[in-house]
């Protein structure tokens, strides 16, 4: 239970104490007035402020100081006080309509973090700290994507995210507020331009495709031409490939028998064909 409500609790008490005294006409009627207006008094000017709430004073319309938090005591009718929070508020800015630079509408939304770091100027210096940072965050985020095209806004988010940061930041500094970070959040691409992107897209995997398949065959092709000429120079490497070829084979389960039988054995009878 708070403190707030423990004090009411026991003014609540005493006043039905004495509300019973008076019943048995022990105290006056003055008196008993002059004890409510005094309950009264006493619990317009206790207030109970939270870690993360702040105290805005006015006395008579002046600032007076910022307090809390823990338990604070006002003059009552003089003295008015506004509480601030301190935590950090997440804005989801609502979708905005944008033309690129590139002349491509698109809708865009975002989330701002912010906090108030000097509750006086949130109070003071702007009437509703919250909404003049959803105003200013809505009008930022269209001005710049407005200057940027639809390749940078896809590929460079966090640079934009931190521009965007940087110029709401600047704009609500005056405010005691300020913003942490700045995320877009999504980006809503009309129908014919998603098809467009795909068809790009999909002829952008299909020459990968055949740059890959092309550089393979020259690889393959130029590792053959080596080996190639490896086996004219060394002939029994040749012999060496073909008992290896023969092993492969056998290994398999088959019932097929081959004798590799050398070209030199061939050459005579090729020679004496030549011959008229």
């Amino acid at each position: 239970m708070l403190l707030k409500d423990k004090i009411l609790n026991f003014l609540l008490k005493s006043f039905k104490k004495i509300l019973k005294l008076y019943k048995m006409e022990q105290i006056p009627v003055l008196l008993l007035v002059i004890i409510l207006f005094a309950i009264i008094i006493l619990a317009n000017a206790i207030r109970i402020l939270r870690e993360y709430e702040r105290g805005v004073i006015f006395r008579l319309g002046r600032l007076i100081e910022v307090k809390g938090p823990g338990l604070i005591l006002l003059i009552p009718i003089v003295d008015k006080m506004i509480r601030v929070s301190l935590r950090t508020v997440v804005l989801d800015v609502t979708p905005q309509d944008v033309i690129t630079q590139d002349n491509v509408s698109i809708k865009v939304n975002a989330v701002v973090y912010f906090r108030v770091l000097e509750p006086q100027k949130a109070i003071v210096q702007v009437e509703n700290y919250l909404a003049a940072t959803s105003q200013i965050s809505q009008t930022t985020l269209r001005s710049v994507l407005g200057q940027s095209e639809l390749d940078d806004l896809l590929s460079q988010r966090e640079k934009i995210n931190h521009k965007l940061q940087q110029i709401i930041d600047a704009n609500t500094e005056p405010w005691g507020v300020k913003v942490s970070n700045v995320e877009v959040k999504q980006i809503d691409l009309p129908q014919e331009m998603q098809r467009a992107m795909a068809k790009q897209a999909e002829a952008e995997r299909e020459r990968r495709s055949k740059v890959i398949a092309a550089e393979g065959e020259f690889q393959a092709a130029q590792r053959l031409a080596d080996a190639a000429k490896i086996l004219s120079e060394v002939p029994s490497a040749l012999t060496l490939r073909y008992l290896q070829t023969l092993r492969e084979i056998a290994t398999e389960k088959n019932s097929t028998t081959i004798f590799p039988v050398p070209i030199d054995l061939l050459k005579p009878f090729m020679k004496r064909d030549d011959q008229p």
